[in-house]
């Protein structure tokens, strides 16, 4: 009988054990597959030249969450930049809110999960809030000037209509100076006419006075003729 007796308790103790073993296993398994903050994680990224936030929920449980991002001015929502609902995967599952960050902006994150809303597993930030880079995405960008420097304000007038230099200014009166001023319009008529008119006149004066010679002569020999009869 004490023989029985004591197997009877070995069995018992290790029935016991065994269910303690069992017990701590279930136990770390459910707190392994329980929704946990720190299994959720942001990021600021571009997106071409645009800036986007993306929150990637790695929760092996699958349990439902909600996601939302809040823009932060000196430790306030400044605005709430959106909401989104995610179901995570132990291979992670990943969001993104179009958001055109700026450099060092910060942003907080909040996270609530579990399917009873107002009980949820989860009701926290992702600590740190999110601090975007130094540089924003459009860093590759060239855009213009919004005003001319003065090296460009000076140079296209220059290239565009030149003016004329002080030599060239100072030079172009001299220029005019030295010619000899042109005549008024009238004087120009009355030198031609009395140019083209002087030919003729004498030539005129030259011919009567050739008739007037002839008819003299003639005249005087008539009346030699005359007198002689």
């Amino acid at each position: 009988m004490s023989i029985t007796r004591r197997t009877a308790r070995r069995s018992v103790q290790i029935l016991g054990v065994a269910a303690a073993s069992s017990a701590l296993a279930l136990s770390a398994a459910g707190s392994a597959l329980a929704c946990n903050i720190s299994e959720f994680s942001a990021e600021a990224k571009c997106d071409g030249s645009k800036g986007v936030i993306t929150v990637t929920d790695q929760d092996a449980s699958g349990t439902p969450a909600t996601i939302t991002v809040f823009l932060e001015n000196n430790g306030a929502d400044a605005k709430q930049v959106g909401e989104q609902d995610v179901t995570g995967s132990r291979e992670g599952v990943t969001v993104t809110f179009n958001e055109d960050w700026s450099a060092n902006a910060e942003y907080r994150v909040h996270v609530t999960a579990g399917k009873d809303k107002d009980h949820p597993i989860v009701d926290k930030d992702i600590t740190p809030n999110l601090t975007t880079p130094s540089e924003g995405c459009s860093k590759g960008e060239s855009t213009p000037p919004a005003t001319p420097s003065p090296s460009e304000s000076a140079s296209t007038p220059a290239e565009e209509s030149p003016t004329p230099s002080a030599s060239e200014s100072s030079s172009a009166p001299a220029g005019s100076s030295s010619n000899a001023p042109s005549p008024a319009a009238g004087d120009n008529l009355a030198e031609t006419g009395a140019n083209s008119n002087t030919g003729l006149i004498a030539g005129i004066a030259g011919a009567l006075v050739v008739v007037g010679g002839g008819a003299v002569f003639f005249g005087m020999r008539r009346r030699g003729a005359n007198s002689g009869r």
